[in-house]
């Protein structure tokens, strides 16, 4: 099972499930660190709950301490002991930042007055190395984040800024339901968007921490927003791992995408649905969006499949796996054979499959989660009057413990099939091991980690 709280784009610090499946690595570095989506996913489709009101340092009052203890990753820079030595050296950590600042054009008044006060949230060295036992299924998060009160939400927005998102649309090829999704996926349409400090939150991290390299990047970009005056400080707030706005930029990836849709001098993501809109799509656009395409399409796998066969990899003409005996729910026609897919069964054998075309893999630089990419599929469909998906996902399986994830590594690298170092997180390499033991007992290949496997595994 694999956190979505990898630090990669988005960074809220809250665990999905297994079936999030991301890709190996993926956690590590993504575009722009995952975001605060599960500050109100969790509470479906309730109101957004007051944001606390930040303290003198940034950090939100009533925000839970630091533990004191050593993080879960094991880092030596996580150990308890690193954090508490690099947290005396915070002020002249920041300070020492100045000559790089300087070289990318922020003024030395600016550089003082918004790095004056700051101070270490140390807090967030919990969420960066959190490891959460329980996990959610891909279909309780699919559940969550596609409800019919975010959906109308959806299509109050899409009326409301129609004339943003027809010249948006008109400019990059970006379908309006793809923004509109993000918008409403990343931040429940801008009422959770998180309530920390960017700038103490990648200060924080530049200066503590095994990611210093990464987020010293993103506290310079930073600051080089404020010194351009595209945002005020205090609009610049969000995720612990400082993803901000409705649609959860990180600075790095404001800096490549933002664009003043409305010529007005700014390119304002928080505040100004015209900027948001136009910049979310030039990001999609130039990560190699294709216009008038969709996502991908539901499937029927036939019994007897060769789910080996389901690889990121392995992408082949539809027509090919028209072949194979792949169909569409209610024998629907692909509307575009030759175009290349690849299958996804983020469920195995027991559930749904999907044929991933060229913009959800656009969609997967977005955030590199494959449930998230399919919500956010999943919701534009929906969005443009598409009906929930057709085949049922099996329900009665269980999610593994992260205890239970750790023996299902340790097993599979006792028999040879594991090749990295066992720690609870599912990835590509432990779903790739788990096909492989799956082909060795003539089961479906489907690397789905269910509780069936681990008990072949234990031998039972």
């Amino acid at each position: 099972m694999q956190s979505m709280a990898g630090l990669a784009r988005r960074a809220g610090g809250a665990v999905v499930a297994a079936a999030l499946l991301l890709p190996a690595g993926a956690q590590a570095q993504a575009q722009n660190g995952l975001s605060n989506l599960f500050g109100g996913i969790f509470s479906g489709s309730n109101p957004a709950p007051a944001q606390p009101t930040p303290g003198p340092n940034g950090a939100p009052t009533g925000a839970l301490p630091w533990s004191g203890e050593d993080g879960a990753s094991g880092h030596p820079l996580m150990t308890a002991a690193a954090i508490r030595e690099a947290a005396g050296n915070f002020n002249n950590c920041v300070a020492a930042m100045w000559p790089d600042a300087a070289r990318r054009g922020v003024t030395q008044e600016n550089f003082q007055r918004f790095t004056a006060g700051l101070s270490p949230d140390l807090r967030i060295m919990d969420l960066m190395d959190s490891q959460p036992e329980f996990t959610k299924s891909i279909w309780d998060y699919l559940d969550i984040l596609v409800n019919d009160n975010r959906l109308a939400k959806g299509r109050e927005v899409l009326a409301k800024y129609k004339a943003q998102f027809d010249a948006t649309e008109k400019a990059t090829g970006v379908d309006r339901t793809i923004i509109a999704s993000i918008w409403g996926i990343e931040s429940n349409y801008s009422t959770q968007m998180g309530d920390r400090s960017v700038l103490q939150s990648t200060a924080t991290l530049a200066c503590i921490g095994r990611r210093q390299a990464y987020f010293k990047d993103e506290f310079l970009s930073a600051l080089e927003i404020l010194n351009r005056g595209d945002l005020r400080p205090e609009q610049l707030r969000g995720s612990w791992a400082g993803a901000f706005g409705p649609t959860q930029f990180m600075p790095t990836a404001f800096k490549r995408f933002a664009v003043d849709g409305d010529g007005d001098g700014r390119r304002d993501v928080v505040d100004n649905p015209t900027d948001l809109i136009a910049s979310t799509a030039n990001n999609l656009k130039k990560d190699g969006w294709q216009p008038g395409q969709t996502w991908g399409y539901e499937v029927v796998v036939p019994q007897g499949f060769n789910y080996m066969l389901a690889d990121r990899a392995k992408a082949m003409p539809i027509a090919q796996w028209e072949k194979l005996g792949l169909k569409r729910p209610n024998n629907q026609p692909f509307p575009q054979p030759a175009e290349k897919a690849y299958l996804l069964a983020p469920a195995g054998a027991q559930g749904p499959g999907f044929l991933m075309l060229q913009n959800y893999r656009v969609i997967m630089k977005y955030n590199p989660a494959e449930a998230y990419a399919l919500a956010i599929g999943h919701f534009a469909d929906r969005l443009r009057g598409g009906q929930p998906f057709v085949q049922p996902w099996p329900r009665q399986e269980r999610e593994l413990s992260r205890t239970e994830r750790l023996e299902m590594q340790q097993l599979l690298a006792q028999r040879g099939f594991y090749k990295g170092t066992p720690d609870g997180q599912f990835g590509g390499m432990t779903r790739e091991a788990l096909r492989n033991f799956q082909a060795s007992i003539g089961a479906p290949a489907d690397g789905f980690a269910s509780s069936d496997v681990l008990d072949r595994l234990r031998g039972r």
